[in-house]
């Protein structure tokens, strides 16, 4: 990360407390140097006011680092449409909920796969008893609408969700 200042390596990062929200300062040694011993002083260079300003910055003067961490911040909120786990879930558990969120987080985990395991797909065994991936798919996206059913307590969709649920089961086995 580079500092808000000049183009040299932030090497401080504070939080101010202004009003209701927290500002965060990314300085390099000079400029947190100055902002730190000098800030109270009249003639001091660098205020909070000045470094607000600088973060808000038009979208190609951010760093990549910085471009980074705001499309990861807007990714967090992304969720399988299945299982309803979220990207965040995922960056917190390192599990996923299901199949699907290999497909819907897939420009996400790829990267990740291929640097863990060097290879972006398993080459390995899979277990006997691993079953079909879309009956997998339809049980959760089945157990899911179920759960919801009985939420709103609507119990005779519940009870056929249930039924078809025990189906596949039995046809999974």
């Amino acid at each position: 990360m580079k500092c808000q200042k000049c183009n040299n390596p932030a090497t401080f990062h504070i939080t101010e407390m202004t009003g209701d929200k927290p500002v965060e300062l990314h300085l390099c040694d000079k400029h947190a140097d100055e902002y730190l011993h000098h800030a109270n002083d009249k003639g001091s260079s660098l205020s909070v006011d000045d470094l607000e300003e600088s973060q808000e910055t038009a979208e190609d003067d951010l760093s990549p680092l910085q471009k980074e961490t705001n499309e990861l911040k807007e990714l967090d909120f992304q969720t399988c449409p299945v299982c309803g786990i979220s990207f965040q879930d995922f960056r917190k558990t390192a599990r996923l909920g299901c199949p699907n969120d290999y497909k819907v987080f897939e420009n996400q985990i790829l990267p990740l796969l291929q640097k863990i395991h060097g290879a972006q797909e398993h080459l390995g065994k899979k277990p006997s008893r691993a079953g079909n991936g879309e009956t997998q798919l339809m049980l959760i996206r089945l157990k899911r609408e179920m759960n919801e059913a009985i939420a709103i307590e609507d119990y005779e969709r519940a009870s056929t969700l249930r039924d078809r649920i025990n189906d596949l089961s039995a046809e999974k086995s």
